[in-house]
């Protein structure tokens, strides 16, 4: 699995994560709305955190810097 993703798409896809906690926490967001942000959140938080994203590589999308 080779890294397909930047800094940038990192940073981003992270504070969309947090910002979603942020608006599930403080009961702005709830029910399958809550849900679905939810799963998105998680689905953002991991692959930032692995640096690939499998739809990048479908879409034939590379946003790292480094190319191996």
């Amino acid at each position: 699995m080779t890294k397909n993703m930047g800094n940038t798409d990192k940073i981003i896809r992270l504070s969309l994560a947090i910002l979603i906690a942020v608006l599930y926490y403080f009961n702005f967001i709830s029910g399958t709305m809550a849900i679905i942000l939810g799963v998105l959140a998680v689905i953002f938080a991991l692959t930032s955190l692995i640096s690939f994203c499998p739809l990048y590589t479908l879409v034939g999308i590379n946003t790292c810097d480094i190319k191996k």
